[in-house]
């Protein structure tokens, strides 16, 4: 049986939790706080990682994307070769340009930190640009990518609230406010799977935050 190992309050941990959970794949998490991490299968001691019947993975985007190629069932990934890079396109864009622009701004936004006034105006200055074109790319109709559950939606559902709430502590504002993101994470939190995620992250986000205290 696969093994996820990390913990439930991180999004990337989430993001492969919801795949393995939509495809119905069986798995068993096991805690491993940044720190408790085991080195020969996370060399930077980042999380998630996977323990699988072959060795160890880490980085959520390779994980996800053998999750999808050993588990055919129930595709996250369009069969069309075209539909299916637009899927890791979006992906690609929601991680690189907004959530780790804002992953900047989380030590203050998060967990009792501060930040420079120079680093706010700097990532405020790249999701002004970056924004716009996160929105030319999301569909919302109903899913990330057209009327499909995908790896996007993975994604999605997990980075997407952290942008949101960070750039409205930081800045005062949501800068995801002009698009149809509260709808269509209201949407997205019907669906059985996301329900679980977000219950295991709350609560394990409440364990976190008394370690650190």
């Amino acid at each position: 049986m696969l093994k996820l190992c990390g913990f439930a309050a991180s999004n990337y941990y989430n993001k492969v939790k919801l795949g393995l959970l939509e495809k119905n794949v069986p798995f068993e998490e096991v805690l491993a706080w940044i720190g408790e991490t085991d080195p020969a299968a996370t060399p930077l001691g980042k999380v998630p990682y996977l323990l699988t019947e072959h060795g160890p993975l880490c980085e959520s985007q390779a994980i996800a994307e053998y999750i999808e190629a050993r588990y055919p069932e129930s595709p996250l990934l369009p069969a069309a070769p075209y539909q299916a890079a637009k899927v890791r396109e979006l992906v690609v864009f929601m991680e690189l340009y907004l959530e780790l622009t804002v992953r900047e701004l989380y030590p203050e936004a998060f967990f009792g930190g501060k930040v420079s006034d120079g680093v706010k105006a700097r990532q405020h200055k790249l999701l002004t640009r970056y924004i716009p074109g996160f929105a030319r790319l999301a569909q919302f109709s109903p899913f990330m990518v057209g009327d499909t559950f995908t790896l996007a939606d993975c994604a999605a559902v997990v980075h997407l609230p952290l942008v949101s709430l960070a750039t409205k502590i930081i800045y005062g504002q949501d800068m995801l406010a002009d698009l149809p993101v509260k709808d269509y994470l209201k949407r997205m939190g019907e669906r059985p799977t996301v329900q679980k995620v977000n219950a295991d992250r709350k609560a394990n986000t409440e364990v976190m935050l008394s370690r650190r205290g």
